[in-house]
């Protein structure tokens, strides 16, 4: 489940140092792509994200996208 959905944006919010494609970012991916949908990853601007996030990023074009704060 996303933390907040706004129009046609998904939005999930981490607050950790390093992120990877977890079920959840992995359902809301889908869910986003299936739907037509926007996801928004809002995470600190130190965090990392990992190989197996990097690429699922990069599978799903621009549906996916990182928000820093």
């Amino acid at each position: 489940m996303a933390d907040a959905e706004k129009f046609n944006t998904l939005y999930l919010v981490k607050n950790v140092t390093s992120l990877r494609a977890t079920y959840q970012i992995r359902l809301l991916a889908y869910r986003a792509d299936t739907e037509g949908l926007k996801l928004i990853i809002k995470v600190p601007s130190s965090c990392e994200f990992q190989r197996s996030l990097l690429d699922l990023m990069k599978k799903s074009g621009n549906a996916i996208l990182r928000e820093d704060f």
